[in-house]
């Protein structure tokens, strides 16, 4: 299947982040001032191998013959089911993960597992909140990972008044809420990715402070909070993030009630979504212009959305549908 890409030289002079239509699934590259390159996820296993055939094509027009790290957040298909197939297309250097797998003892996730290891060989490093995964030129600290949050703030948090009579869930005890987040910094610029940590982790690390701090750029948690799974307001209202990127399918991860939440943040500047929410009706999808992917099915093309950050911290978001694009300054 052809994915539209622009061709980039391999040293690029600025931060680019890629979010690659895996359909639903999560595939984020990340491309450091330096060339060199970090993976999170690697979408599904299947159909033809097309999301690691997409990962494969974004990497190669942005210029990579190898993908340098790889983080897994979590093990659950959408996420590391590409990886036996991306593995065998291009090398890949070093991979980092939260540890075992917590769902090892149930059949799918003993399967998934077990291929994870198959795949993943000698190349692991199991990191914990408070770690450094390298990648030149930017500055990546781990927040999240096996069920824990960095215990203390970071220097950019502070007390959290979202805190106050903010909902609570029960405590989550699948994979998603073992997701390995993290805190990309270049400049002014800040990108936080979770992974699909649940609504009790993201309390977490909401309260009674807010550990992050305020950041340019939020991959929407759990490709779009996931019907209230995640999403946690006191966090995400409090991160107040510039602009949203919801790496969603057409009919899995967003919700209305995940897009209120989304607009429902102080200051936001733009919402762009890998796909139409096709459960969504029109007042809960961003404006056309944004959507990476209209159509659902063999008629998806695809398309991925990209930002583009310049040393001063500025950020450019594309969509690689229509190439329209808008600048951000950061705050």
């Amino acid at each position: 299947m052809a994915v539209s890409v622009i061709l980039l030289p391999a040293q690029s002079r600025t931060l680019d982040i890629y979010w690659i239509d895996v359909e639903g699934g999560a595939s984020t590259l990340i491309i450091a001032p330096s060339g060199e390159s970090l993976l999170v996820d690697t979408g599904f296993p299947g159909n033809d191998d097309r999301d690691a055939k997409r990962i494969q094509a974004a990497a190669v027009a942005a210029g990579l013959t190898r993908i340098d790290n790889l983080v897994i957040t979590h093990f659950h298909g959408d996420h590391v089911g590409g990886l036996a197939a991306l593995s065998k297309a291009m090398p890949i250097r070093k991979i980092y993960d939260h540890g075992e797998s917590i769902e090892k003892s149930q059949e799918k996730g003993a399967t998934l597992w077990k291929d994870y290891l198959a795949a993943a060989g000698n190349r692991r490093t199991v990191v914990k909140p408070g770690d450094k995964i390298p990648l030149k030129g930017v500055d990546i600290t781990v927040v999240s990972a096996n069920g824990e949050v960095l215990p203390n703030a970071m220097k950019r948090g502070f007390v959290n008044k979202l805190c106050d009579g903010a909902e609570r869930k029960p405590t989550d005890n699948t994979e998603n809420s073992r997701s390995t987040g993290f805190l990309l910094s270049y400049g002014k610029f800040t990108f936080l990715d979770v992974g699909d940590l649940t609504w009790d982790r993201e309390m977490m690390l909401a309260c009674p402070s807010n550990k992050i701090g305020e950041v340019s750029l939020l991959q929407a948690t759990h490709h779009g909070f996931s019907n209230g799974q995640s999403g946690a307001p006191a966090l995400i209202w409090s991160l107040k993030p510039q602009v949203v990127v919801v790496n969603n399918g057409a009919r899995k991860g967003f919700s209305n009630g995940g897009y209120e939440t989304l607009a429902k943040i102080p200051g936001i500047e733009g919402i762009w979504q890998g796909h139409k929410g096709a459960m969504n009706d029109a007042e809960h999808n961003t404006t056309e212009d944004m959507i990476a992917n209209l159509d659902e099915g063999g008629a998806d093309k695809g398309n991925w959305i990209k930002a583009s950050v310049s040393s001063d911290g500025k950020f450019t978001v594309t969509n690689g549908r229509n190439k329209f694009s808008k600048t951000y300054t950061p705050r």
